[in-house]
């Protein structure tokens, strides 16, 4: 795992230095640059060795023919099985070597497609004088890139594009409005005007005699979802389990090979429990397994996490954190995440990494088995609802929603206490929020509706106004699919990639420690999409098959319990120890000076919040989360 950072047009060794200094934290081990002063390209890069920690590791790697170039961040966990296929002399054993030998062998892209494993690349081609740009599959590893004047930069981090003296931070206020509504700024936009992502799946190539950027892809998520489902997997529900079994453990055993420690992030959950078991199931040692606990039983998961592992005897290790060890996380955020981020769980993921690295230098974690196999209660809340209201005409919902939001949540929450009605708490809240999913034209509107923060986004931020996205405009076609998996399939394309994936990365990475997604492995995915909906909700019961699978290393009764999530109680703080900071931060003033932001519905939500009516949180936390960074990065 590491970082790297370049550009193309001129050449400023001093600037290409500082860029591969902002990310030493992704390769601290050491460093390397290549530059070619009449081709005026520039290459850094940070080693975090993970895979021949000898100098045949090193990188810029050039390969056998001397054609390519290449800096390269990620894992081949297939790369000894494509080294039979090579005839080389190798001088060491880094999957980079191997994916140099295969590019002159074959070329990139067929060298990629034959590649499992999570990567970001650049490479140049001293033949054709072109810079390719490469990202993988599902997105786990990062790449920003985009022309600032005269120079085409690129990197792993966007602190190490702002440190190349073309750079131009300005803010793209449509960026956002998409930040505000999603907690994050969706692939292919960033929060800086002319800088993008690469989607993931995507190939760049771009030179200095054509200088617009042409990106192909080479696998589909969407193409893979439709003929999966088309393409049902035939057997028995036991010969199901079997095989997604035998599939997850040969995954697992490929991105168990490392040279350095290794362990796996626990938190008693299904997904990370599964990945633990098959890890244990083939080491002939006890696997190095980490968890973080809160006192606040609504958000401890450690107890849970500790019985798992003491059934399957890993060398586990926990770490209880105070309130006030996690708010002193809140500071880093801005930098961590280098352009504003909002999924508060980021504060419990960097925790835990930062435990683990204490012992590890890579943790295996489970995270995308909820979007794979039909995790989320909001699959099955988002159909049941529909199912209900889109009997009705939408003219009629529209009235019943202006009827109940008539009344406030503080009445509402009187008449429920006047009656006895206590199966809701903050029955008031619920009402309002729900009445919103009223509007709702389809079901796809509603869905829309639950993974937004602020629905109306374009009315907070001045001068905003949304792009089309994969959510939006460029929805791809999943002709064939049930609304779950639609949902499910939509969810694999954005929310995965920039939020959980990003989360993860640059919390792990912020300690030089190197994360790996099992379910991830490309032939996972595609196999879980194979399956019929019946092998991942069955009876009430969310992923049924991962479950069976789990469920012949641990007893049923240590993982059946509901869904917690990864989560810190964010609105009780800004409700007392982080009160100050969020109204210095959301004053009515500052916002006004600031102008980006319309203060009146934030400072409307604030009270609210302050006053216990209702619980904005999540709304309040976006605008927080780029507050602070915009704080920090106006230095």
């Amino acid at each position: 795992m590491c970082g790297f950072a370049g550009f193309l047009g001129g050449i400023d060794n001093v600037a290409l230095a500082r860029m591969a200094a902002a990310i030493i934290h992704r390769g601290p081990d050491s460093s390397g640059v290549w530059v070619d002063e009449q081709a005026q390209i520039s290459l850094a890069h940070r080693r975090l060795s993970i895979l021949d920690l000898s100098e045949a590791g090193h990188q810029p790697m050039v390969s056998p023919s001397c054609r390519y170039v290449i800096v390269f961040n990620g894992e081949v966990y297939n790369h000894l099985e494509l080294r039979k296929e090579l005839n080389c002399n190798w001088r060491g054993h880094s999957d980079t070597e191997t994916l140099l030998a295969g590019f002159d062998a074959w070329g990139i892209e067929a060298t990629i497609k034959k590649s499992i494993g999570m990567f970001a690349f650049a490479i140049w081609d001293q033949q054709e004088k072109t810079l390719t740009l490469g990202r993988d599959r599902l997105g786990e590893k990062p790449l920003y890139y985009g022309w600032q004047g005269e120079n085409f930069l690129f990197g792993s981090e966007l602190k190490a594009l702002r440190a190349h003296p073309a750079f131009n931070a300005k803010i793209d206020r449509n960026s956002l409005a998409l930040f505000m509504r999603h907690g994050y700024v969706p692939a292919p936009y960033s929060i800086y005007q002319n800088i993008a992502k690469l989607p993931p799946a995507s190939l760049l190539t771009v030179s200095l005699q054509n200088k617009k950027p042409i990106i192909t892809t080479y696998w589909s998520g969407a193409e893979v979802s439709k003929n999966g489902v088309a393409n049902q997997f035939k057997g028995t529900s036991v010969q199901a389990v079997d095989a997604l079994e035998n599939l997850l453990k040969d995954a697992i055993k490929q991105q168990m090979v490392a040279d350095v420690p290794l362990g796996a992030f626990l938190s008693g959950g299904i997904d990370s429990s599964t990945v633990v078991a098959l890890m244990q199931a083939q080491s002939a040692r006890p696997i190095k397994t980490f968890t973080i606990g809160f006192n606040e039983e609504a958000y401890n998961e450690a107890k849970h996490a500790k019985a798992v592992a003491q059934h399957l005897r890993t060398e586990h290790t926990e770490l209880y954190i105070t309130p006030q060890q996690a708010m002193a996380v809140i500071p880093k955020l801005p930098t961590l995440y280098d352009e504003p981020f909002a999924d508060s769980s980021q504060i419990p993921t960097f925790l835990v990494a930062q435990l683990a690295k204490q012992y590890v230098t890579v943790s295996l974690s489970g995270d995308a088995g909820d979007e794979l196999f039909s995790g989320y209660n909001r699959y099955k809340l988002t159909a049941s609802i529909w199912s209900k209201i889109s009997h009705f005409p939408l003219p009629l919902r529209n009235v019943l929603a202006t009827v109940l939001t008539s009344i406030s949540p503080s009445v509402w929450d009187k008449i429920a206490s006047a009656i006895h009605f206590r199966n809701f708490a903050n029955l008031g809240d619920k009402i309002h929020k729900g009445s919103n999913t009223l509007h709702s034209k389809d079901i796809a509107d509603l869905y829309m509706k639950f993974v937004s923060q602020w629905n109306e986004p374009e009315e907070l931020v001045i001068g905003g106004q949304e792009p089309a996205t994969l959510l939006t405009g460029n929805i791809p076609d999943l002709a064939g699919l049930s609304d779950i998996e639609k949902m499910m399939a939509l969810d694999m394309l954005t929310y995965l990639p920039d939020d959980i994936l990003a989360k993860v990365d640059r919390a792990a990475m912020g300690v030089s420690l190197e994360t790996r997604v099992p379910f991830l492995d490309h032939r996972v995915v595609e196999f879980a999409w194979q399956l019929p909906m019946e092998y991942k909700l069955r009876e009430g019961k969310t992923k049924w098959a991962l479950r069976e699978v789990l469920y012949r290393h641990v007893p049923k009764e240590l993982i059946e319990r509901p869904k917690m999530g990864f989560g810190v109680p964010i609105a009780n703080w800004l409700r007392s120890e982080l009160r100050d900071w969020a109204e210095d931060l959301l004053s009515e003033e500052r916002l006004t000076r600031e102008g980006y932001f319309n203060p009146a519905p934030i400072r409307k939500k604030l009270a609210e919040h302050l006053s216990g009516k209702r619980n904005w949180q999540h709304q309040l936390w976006n605008v927080l989360m780029f507050q602070a960074w915009l704080q920090e990065h106006k230095k």
